[in-house]
């Protein structure tokens, strides 16, 4: 019957402990618990990721202004440190459009937190600490990106061609279409598709060094080839987490966030404003810090031997879409 929770009772006393747990972790380290805003005037501007917009009337007469509700509290976050709140975390909601299915639902619950003085070896080791007292795991396995793609590809990510891409991914049945020529695209696909199912089997495995055309929001570390400064942790097969050393460059930031922009419109998705605030946050001076966010849900599926994500929340989104007759 749809009008009851999709989780039984037994699991969401569960989560509620896990959750105080979470909190006992970061109070008995000091981290500061804040709230911020779901909705802002715009959101991230990654072409991989769409916002859910909200319709929002200063006054009751006043003109529809479209909002978007948030992807996940790291603008506002950081807004925060760049004013002094020193090390702090976050358990919200966040809302992402498109996501419905076995490890994804509209609105899900994101814990994010970020580290004064912490670079994201540094984050890594606090991430596994974590995890070792909520899922009971051994220390975590650590792997760059690139051993990952040798060690279960046999391609150096790093300077394969894309039409070596195209070729492996067609020998391990991925079809997409050979005029896509851009390389991410395919190491995106060869990751979800052929490596990601098979780590953090019988330990969170952790893997970081990603490609400087990857960085995202964080720093991209002068190497021969540049790596960004970014980790991703696994455990059975699912992604939990994603974190970086932040990007403290405004201009930096800017040039990124603009061709994130220049991406959406050629790929015909909705138009996005760059975060002006995020932006003077970081131009007034963000502390040198390391963050992550990682996913409450797929946290607590997890810990309690769920498959489906359904099981972990109260009402998932089968059972507050339009009823059926």
């Amino acid at each position: 019957m749809q009008w009851q929770p999709s989780a039984n009772l037994e699991i969401l006393r569960k989560r509620s402990q896990l959750i105080q747990q979470i909190r006992q972790f970061f109070y008995d380290r000091g981290v500061l618990e804040v709230e911020t805003p779901l909705m802002c005037h715009t959101s991230v501007t990654d072409p991989f990721i769409e916002s859910i917009p909200a319709l929002f009337k200063a006054h009751p007469h006043s003109p529809d202004e479209t909002y978007y509700l948030q992807t996940s509290p790291e603008y506002a976050m950081k807004r925060l440190l760049a004013t002094g709140s020193g090390a702090i975390y976050q358990i919200s909601k966040a809302f992402r459009q498109g996501e419905v299915g076995r490890l994804h639902n509209p609105e899900f619950s994101m814990l994010e937190w970020y580290r004064l003085g912490f670079d994201h070896h540094q984050l890594m080791t606090e991430v596994d600490d974590l995890l070792q007292l909520i899922l009971q795991t051994p220390p975590s396995l650590k792997l760059t990106y690139a051993e990952l793609f040798m060690q279960y590809l046999g391609i150096n990510p790093h300077d394969v061609s894309i039409a070596e891409l195209i070729d492996c991914a067609k020998q391990h049945d991925i079809e997409l279409g050979s005029s896509i020529e851009d390389k991410d695209t395919w190491l995106n696909l060869l990751m979800t598709h052929c490596i990601e199912p098979q780590l953090g089997k019988d330990k969170p495995c952790f893997v970081y060094d990603f490609p400087a055309s990857q960085a995202s929001l964080s720093r991209i570390q002068n190497t021969n080839p540049p790596v960004a400064s970014r980790f991703e942790v696994y455990c059975h097969g699912m992604e939990l987490a994603n974190g970086f050393h932040e990007l403290l460059d405004a201009d930096e930031q800017r040039v990124r966030f603009e061709k994130n922009v220049a991406e959406r419109k050629e790929k015909g998705l909705t138009a996005m404003q760059i975060d002006e605030y995020l932006l003077h946050a970081l131009q007034s001076g963000l502390p040198d810090c390391a963050g992550v966010a990682l996913g409450i849900d797929r946290l607590i599926m997890l810990a309690t031997n769920q498959s489906d994500i359904s099981k972990v929340l109260s009402f998932d989104f089968s059972r507050i879409c339009h009823l059926k007759l």
